[in-house]
């Protein structure tokens, strides 16, 4: 890999991984258009770490708080709105584990494909449009009970599907269920610190054990690009959601999953 391959692909990686636009989507087109090979084990477990080092950064303080409140929750039986939300972000994120142990071969060897990618990223898209066009927007990320915090599970789980957006889906159903757009975005970007952290520290075990090649430089790069995209990312993302919505990106996907149907098509 290239020091330009790992700049421009840390930069999809990061820009996409907090947009509800599919981070797959857009990863197969380098290898898809230009024929760049796969970028290997080593540099997603990079660009994992930089996505992650930014949303810990970007939310520092509602991680330290949260955590704080989780922890004195299990220790000191003392519980709060902050422990609470901390709860329903773990509960969140058990339907992607299980989903995840239980489908892995099945995605990688059935779903993970340029046509799949392309009808997920135009199917999911529609239905973001259509449920944030109806939503209510009437309560904030605190409001997440069981019952919500598990749709919003069972909807990330959903998202293994490529070309479907973690984030995507996660907002959609957020949305659906009456949040704000705005606590629909936080509490997907704090879903996303658990299950990029078992991510990463699963591709790291297998980096470990496979003794596949490693690139400093092209590291170096992927986890620096990836860091400081994911976290301009987060930021702009928030300032804008609430004005705008979700239409904006609801057409990207579109033009996107159509794009690549008719690039599909014509080879």
């Amino acid at each position: 890999m290239s020091h330009f391959e790992a700049f421009v692909l840390a930069l999809i990686q990061g820009l996409t991984e907090f947009l509800p636009i599919s981070s797959s989507a857009h990863l197969i087109l380098p290898s898809a258009v230009l024929g760049w090979e796969d970028q290997g084990l080593a540099f997603d477990v990079a660009v994992h770490v930089g996505t992650l080092a930014a949303v810990i950064g970007y939310f520092r303080k509602e991680v330290v708080t949260l955590l704080s409140a989780w922890v004195g929750s299990i220790f000191r039986r003392k519980h709060t709105a902050e422990s609470q939300l901390a709860w329903m972000i773990v509960l969140a994120t058990i339907p992607a584990c299980i989903f995840g142990l239980m489908m892995k071969d099945f995605i990688e060897l059935y779903l993970r494909s340029a046509w799949v990618i392309a009808i997920t990223t135009i199917v999911f898209g529609l239905l973001l449009w259509w449920v944030d066009k109806r939503a209510s927007q009437q309560v904030d990320e605190y409001a997440a009970d069981w019952k919500r915090s598990l749709f919003i599970g069972l909807a990330q789980a959903a998202a293994m599907i490529p070309g479907t957006s973690r984030s995507g889906a996660t907002m959609t159903a957020a949305l659906y269920l009456g949040f704000t757009r705005e606590a629909a975005a936080r509490f997907s970007f704090l879903m996303s610190i658990p299950i990029i952290l078992l991510a990463g520290s699963y591709l790291g075990t297998k980096l470990v054990t496979s003794g596949a090649p490693i690139q400093v430089g092209a590291l170096g790069i992927g986890f620096a690009v990836s860091f400081v995209s994911a976290y301009a990312c987060i930021h702009v993302f928030l300032k804008l959601v609430t004005r705008l919505g979700m239409f904006p990106f609801v057409i990207y996907r579109l033009l996107l999953g159509v794009g690549l149907l008719a690039f599909l098509m014509s080879n």
